[in-house]
C-alpha cells in the first residue's frame, strides 16, 4: 500500500465518523507514524508503506476512530504558530484562545506591561506564546494540576522561556506572589448540562472543562477575588463561551466601581473574550459568594 493509499483510506473512515477534520487529521497521524513533515509525505505519496508502518497506522486511525483525540494520539498540538506537548492531563488548547493572545499583545502595545499572570495555564500554551511575544515581560503561570505543570515546564523549556515564565501551583490567583498588569484566564466554561458533547469520550480532564450551571462558576470566582492581585490601570482577559457574554458583563458591571469593559467576538462572529480595564487608582468591588 502506498502513502497515498493509505491516506485515501484513512480520510473515507474519519468522514464514515463523522470526524470533521479528516483530511488534516489522517496526515497528522500518518506523519505520526512515519515521523516525517508535511513536506516529506507530500514528495513520498507513491513510496510503499512497510507492513509494520501500515499497521501502526492503522491503530492509529482506530484510536481517533473510538474517541481518542489526535493532539493526545501524536502528543502534539499547534497553538499560535508554535508547536506544543500535550498529553491527557490538560487540556488541548483551542484556537479560539489565540485571540487571548492577540488581545494581551494589543494591550501590551498601548501601554506597559511588565507583568502578566495566566490562570489555569494547562499546557502553558498561551503563557509561553506571550513570553516569546514579550521578551521584557514578567509572566507568571498559574495551575491547581502539578501534572499540568510539568508539561507546562516541558513546554517552557522547549522554547526557551524559562527564565521568563514562573509557574505556581496553586488556585487561580492564590500563588501570585505580587499584583501585576494584566491578568489572562481561560478558564473551565462549558455548561455542565454540554459537558458529554463536549467531551464525549472523556479523555480531556472535566476539571478543565466543567463551568457549573451556567457555565461561569469559575470566572466568576476568579473576579471576585481580583483586589489586590491587579495592578491600578491593569486589565483582566477572559475567555468564554457561546450565549456567556450578557451575563457576565452584567455581573462585571457590579463589580467594577469605575472602568471599562469590551466584548470581543472571534473569527465565527461568537462573544469570546472579555477585556476589563480599571480606571487608574479604582479598585473592584468585594462580593461575597452569594452576590455572586
Amino acid at each position: 500500500m502506498t502513502i497515498k493509499q493509505a491516506l485515501s483510506n484513512a480520510r473515507q473512515l474519519l468522514v464514515d465518523h463523522d470526524i470533521e477534520e479528516y483530511n488534516l487529521e489522517s496526515e497528522l497521524l500518518l506523519r505520526h507514524t512515519l515521523k516525517i513533515d508535511r513536506v516529506q509525505l507530500y514528495l513520498a505519496l507513491e513510496q510503499e508503506l512497510s507492513n509494520q508502518q501500515a499497521e501502526t497506522y492503522r491503530s492509529l486511525i482506530k484510536r481517533r476512530l473510538d474517541g481518542e483525540p489526535t493532539a493526545y494520539i501524536t502528543e502534539h498540538r499547534e497553538f499560535y504558530g508554535l508547536d506544543f506537548y500535550v498529553n491527557s492531563s490538560v487540556l488541548i488548547p483551542r484556537p479560539e484562545s489565540e485571540l487571548l493572545v492577540e488581545k494581551a499583545l494589543e494591550l501590551a502595545q498601548e501601554r506597559t506591561v511588565s507583568t502578566i499572570v495566566d490562570i489555569g495555564t494547562g499546557c502553558g500554551a498561551i503563557a509561553v506564546s506571550l513570553a516569546l511575544n514579550l521578551p521584557h515581560t514578567r509572566i507568571y503561570a498559574t495551575d491547581i494540576s502539578a501534572d499540568a505543570l510539568e508539561i507546562a515546564l516541558a513546554n517552557c523549556r522547549t522554547h526557551g522561556v524559562t527564565d521568563r515564565v514562573c509557574l505556581l501551583k496553586g488556585d487561580m490567583l492564590s500563588p501570585l506572589p505580587e499584583p501585576v498588569d494584566l491578568i489572562v484566564a481561560n478558564l473551565p466554561y462549558v455548561r455542565k448540562a454540554e459537558l458529554p458533547e463536549v467531551n464525549t469520550h472523556n479523555f480531556e480532564p472535566s476539571l478543565a472543562l466543567n463551568g457549573g450551571t451556567d457555565g461561569l462558576d469559575k470566572i466568576r470566582r476568579l473576579c471576585s477575588r481580583i483586589d489586590g492581585k491587579l495592578r491600578s490601570g491593569g486589565s483582566l482577559l477572559l475567555e468564554i463561551g457561546q450565549g456567556q457574554s450578557i451575563t457576565l458583563v452584567s455581573f462585571l458591571r457590579r463589580l467594577l466601581r469605575a472602568g471599562s469593559i469590551e466584548v470581543i467576538p472571534d473569527l465565527s462572529g461568537i462573544d469570546r473574550v472579555v477585556s476589563v480595564t480599571q480606571f487608574t487608582n479604582q479598585k473592584f468591588n468585594c462580593l461575597t459568594l452569594k452576590d455572586v
